[in-house]
């Protein structure tokens, strides 16, 4: 695999390499990529990060129907594949064989098989299929050119419900399909972004939900037989306008009740229990000052299983549906748990589980005997794991107050062993995307590599917008706000100045997506406080990115950023807009894209590499034509990890080694 590798990761000098003079691009296409002014990348950091190329994760797919196995998502190869563990520590069996990765997984609760989605070159027009467990045939169950997601069975296996654009390409229906005949039809048309949380036990009614935005989900119940769409009412506080958030929703094994989560008259998602004869809502969870992130249901329906978000890190608990008394739980490894999933016998709960010393896992606990068993044990590419770093949780002052006080931001600070007063190591932020998003401890081979190998400390933050820090922390960014996220950090470049063992001479941003944005935006409010910045994915301009971003998408988008149809926040939005104040940019920046982004289209990489070039700026350019939205190729993150390490020795280090 890694001599394979090195050919698509050098370029040698042959005709895909088109030599520039002073002042000119250097450009070299290639089939699956093109780049720009990216110098040849030495043979000695493609095999100083080989190892850290070769890490590994497993997801949670779901416990197979009779309970023998676990299905699950991880790479072996080039791309993520589903796969089958019978056992902890079991051998893995690969079963779907695809060089597009698989990006969703519904094994089916009553049959052997499962449902799986995968799109092409990163479009994430996903298309579903059935992988038919005895006979190891697989069906196209979609139309082969919509955008499919968001699979449910119902309880008894028969029939499928998903969201679908398949009716106008830009409104996603919920579509239910019956599995045996493959007939298929939208049960749910009513314009925006809909999606399905539960068949009922008796099959004849869908809880369904339409994402407005992050904080105005609009929960309701269809009559699969009728097409009757029922709304729920929502009991938000008068200072959110009437609206809240909502997550999953599953009904009651008697179908006499549903639980939920929300943050109805609360700052945070709390689990919850509706009775649908009296109407009472009995609050699960009102005392936790934390989201209720997932939850599921056992079979029996008497025991409730969730995991609560606690300053990024996961707290798996079961309570007892009748006394609603928690269940004792045995310790389990501090991380993230992303899933989880009752077996058929009610015994055991499965788990994946990530931290930032670890890749993600399959875990199980035996609810009988407390045991914890451990189903998979990722690769780290032949790496001393006692080496990597633990990211401390800090706390730093921004320029506002909250609730009287001063305003303080959290952020996850990974310190090189070398860093010290005398030795004072230099700073790579890492910004997450989003917005509505949170940075949390997981495990990232790119970051062990910048402190472990490069001694370079990287400081992750949730700047104000970021989610898990409750609704009031989520909305201090939208709108006309969206500058008060930079501010942030400049904080926190104020902050590293006063850190002994940190080198504030020497900071450079990083971020994807919206944290793209927060790269470009961070270098043109403080050019002279930064060494350079690396731009993955990134809006440049919102008032283009809301143009050209997929049409299915961008209401959801204009409720977070500010809608470009009035004058008015076009106005602002343009004037906020790194492409506008790009003159401002004179340090080295790294501008990372996909050509089938649906989400950040290319061209908002395209145009700010333009335009700080134009300006003079020193601008590395690199593109996929097979990814979109990242980089989910082994090939193609492998030559951009060794890209982007080049450009931090480079302009960070000061000198490439």
């Amino acid at each position: 695999m890694t001599r394979a590798l090195v050919p698509i990761l050098l370029c040698a000098m042959s005709a895909c390499c088109a030599l520039a003079s002073a002042g000119e691009v250097r450009r070299e296409e290639r089939d699956t990529r093109i780049s720009e002014d990216i110098p040849e990348i030495p043979p000695a950091l493609v095999e100083r990060l080989q190892r850290y190329a070769n890490t590994r994760s497993a997801g949670l797919g779901g416990w197979t129907a009779d309970g023998s196995a676990i299905l699950m998502g991880t790479r072996f190869a080039n791309t993520t594949q589903v796969h089958r563990v019978g056992m902890p520590g079991g051998a893995r069996e690969q079963l779907t064989f695809y060089d597009e990765p698989i990006a969703m997984v519904a094994p089916n609760p009553k049959r052997d098989g499962f449902v799986f989605g995968k799109d092409i070159g990163g479009s994430e027009f996903w298309q579903l299929y059935w992988f038919d467990g005895a006979t190891r045939e697989t069906r196209l169950l979609t139309d082969g050119k919509s955008r499919n997601a968001s699979p449910l069975w119902s309880h008894d296996g028969t029939r499928l419900a998903y969201t679908s654009t398949a009716r106008n390409g830009s409104d996603s229906d919920v579509w239910v399909l019956d599995l045996a005949s493959g007939d298929a039809k939208p049960v749910v048309i009513a314009g925006g972004s809909w999606s399905a949380t539960d068949f009922s036990p008796d099959g004849r009614s869908l809880l369904v939900q339409q994402d407005v935005s992050i904080n105005d989900v609009r929960p309701g119940v269809v009559d699969l037989a009728s097409g009757k769409l029922t709304l729920f009412p929502v009991d938000a506080r008068p200072s959110d306008g009437g609206k809240a958030a909502f997550g999953a929703f599953r009904w009651t094994r008697d179908g006499k009740g549903v639980y939920y989560t929300s943050d109805e008259g609360s700052a945070f998602l709390t689990l919850r229990h509706h009775d649908i004869a009296s109407g009472r809502v009995t609050h699960l969870t009102a005392n936790a000052p934390w989201n209720v992130e997932v939850f599921a249901l056992s079979h029996d329906g008497r025991r409730l299983a969730y995991v609560t978000n606690e300053e990024g890190y996961g707290t798996l608990h079961v309570i007892n549906t009748d006394t609603r008394a928690e269940l004792a739980l045995p310790p389990l490894p501090k991380g993230v748990i992303g899933s989880i999933d009752f077996d058929p016998s009610d015994t055991r709960i499965a788990f994946d589980l990530n931290s930032a010393t670890s890749p993600s896992d399959l875990y199980t606990v035996d609810l009988g005997n407390g045991g914890v068993a451990r189903w998979t044990r990722s690769e780290i590419g032949g790496l001393d794991a006692s080496k990597f770093v633990v990211p401390e949780l800090v706390r730093f002052p921004t320029f506002d107050k909250a609730a009287g006080k001063p305003r303080t931001i959290p952020a996850f600070y990974y310190r090189p062993r070398t860093a010290s007063a005398d030795a004072k190591a230099p700073v790579v932020i890492n910004i997450h995307g989003g917005p509505e998003s949170q940075a949390r401890p997981v495990f990232s081979a790119d970051i062990q590599f910048l402190a472990d190998e490069l001694g370079i400390a990287v400081l992750v933050p949730n700047v104000r917008g970021s989610d898990g820090y409750g609704k009031d922390y989520l909305k201090l960014d939208n709108g006309y706000q969206r500058e008060d996220s930079i501010k942030d950090i400049g904080a926190l470049l104020d902050w590293i100045a006063k850190q002994p063992e940190l080198d504030a001479q020497r900071v450079a941003v990083q971020g994807g997506s919206y944290g793209g944005y927060m790269v470009l935006a961070s270098m043109t409010h403080y050019n002279d406080r930064l060494r350079a910045g690396i731009d993955v994915v990134g809006i440049s301009n919102f008032v283009t990115f809301l143009a050209n971003t997929e049409s299915y998408r961008r209401d959801l988008r204009r409720v977070e950023y500010g809608d470009e149809r009035d004058p008015k926040m076009q106005a602002f939005l343009a004037k906020i807009s790194p492409t506008t104040n790009a003159k401002a940019i004179s340090k080295p920046l790294f501008v990372a894209s996909g050509t089938n982004d649906p989400r950040v289209p290319a061209s908002e990489g395209q145009q700010i590499a333009a335009t700080v070039r134009a300006n003079g700026g020193d601008v590395w350019y690199l593109e996929f034509k097979d990814e979109g939205h990242g980089f989910r190729k082994k090939a193609n993150s492998d030559y951009y990890r060794t890209a982007a390490m080049l450009f931090w020795q480079k302009y960070l280090l000061g000198a490439a080694n």
